[in-house]
C-alpha cells in the first residue's frame, strides 16, 4: 500500500479509520437528520476527522443536480448558503469535509462519458475549486467528493467521473470513494486506482 493511500472502513453505525498514522479517527455523515444539530456543532465535538455532507442525490442523465439536506435547509430556494461558513469552520479545526453523492433515496446515473464529464465540471464549479454565479452551499471549497452510490441504476461511467475530477485536481483535492456494492467490485477497484489520498470503503455487517 502506498503512503498516500488511506483506508476508511465504515461499519454500520460506527465509523473507524485504519491507517498507519491515523488509527482510531472517525468519519460521519451529516445532513440527513434535522435533529442532529448544525454542522458547526457536529465538528465542535472534536470527535471526527472527516465529515461527509449528504447528499447530492439527483444528477446525471440530463437532470438538474439537486441537494437533499433533509430538515436542515432547502437548497432549491437558495436556503443552504449558510452551510458554506460552517464547512469553513470545520476545516479550520483540521477536519476534512466531503460532499457526498448518492445515498439511498434519489435518482442518479450517467448515460455517457460526456455526461460524467459535465457533472464533474458542475462539481468543480459549484463545490470545489471552480467558480459559479451561484454556489448552492456558499463559497466554501469542499475537500473532496464522497461516492455513496449503492442505489445507482448503473455502475457505468463512475470511474470516468472520478478520473475527470482527478484531472481537475489543481490543489491536491482529496477524493473518496465509498459504498460501492459487492456486485460492483470492479467499479470499486477502478475508483480506488484513481483516488489520490483517501479511499473510503463501507462495510455493512
Amino acid at each position: 500500500m502506498s503512503k498516500e493511500l488511506h483506508l476508511i472502513f465504515l461499519l454500520t453505525v460506527s465509523f473507524f479509520l485504519f491507517t498507519k498514522s491515523d488509527a482510531g479517527s472517525i468519519s460521519i455523515y451529516w445532513g440527513q437528520n434535522g435533529f442532529e444539530g448544525t454542522l458547526n456543532q457536529t465538528c465542535a465535538t472534536g470527535k471526527y476527522k472527516f465529515v461527509n455532507v449528504a447528499f447530492l442525490n439527483v444528477f446525471g442523465s440530463g437532470q438538474t443536480p439537486s441537494l437533499n439536506l433533509a430538515g436542515h435547509c432547502n437548497p432549491s430556494v437558495g436556503g443552504c448558503t449558510n452551510v458554506g461558513p460552517q464547512v469553513e469552520y470545520c476545516q479550520s479545526l483540521g477536519i476534512k469535509v466531503m460532499l457526498s453523492l448518492g445515498g439511498a433515496i434519489g435518482n442518479y446515473s450517467f448515460t455517457s462519458k460526456k455526461d460524467a464529464m459535465n457533472f464533474a465540471c458542475y462539481l468543480w464549479d459549484n463545490f470545489l475549486g471552480g467558480t459559479s454565479s451561484f454556489r448552492p452551499l456558499g463559497n466554501a471549497m469542499f475537500d473532496g467528493i464522497d461516492f455513496a452510490i449503492g442505489q445507482s441504476m448503473s455502475t457505468r461511467y463512475w470511474d470516468d467521473l472520478a478520473r475527470y475530477l482527478a484531472r481537475m485536481e489543481a490543489q491536491q483535492w482529496v477524493y473518496a470513494g465509498t459504498y460501492i456494492e459487492k456486485s460492483s467490485a470492479s467499479l470499486h477497484k477502478d475508483v480506488t486506482k484513481i483516488c489520490r489520498n483517501y479511499v473510503v470503503v463501507k462495510v455493512l455487517g
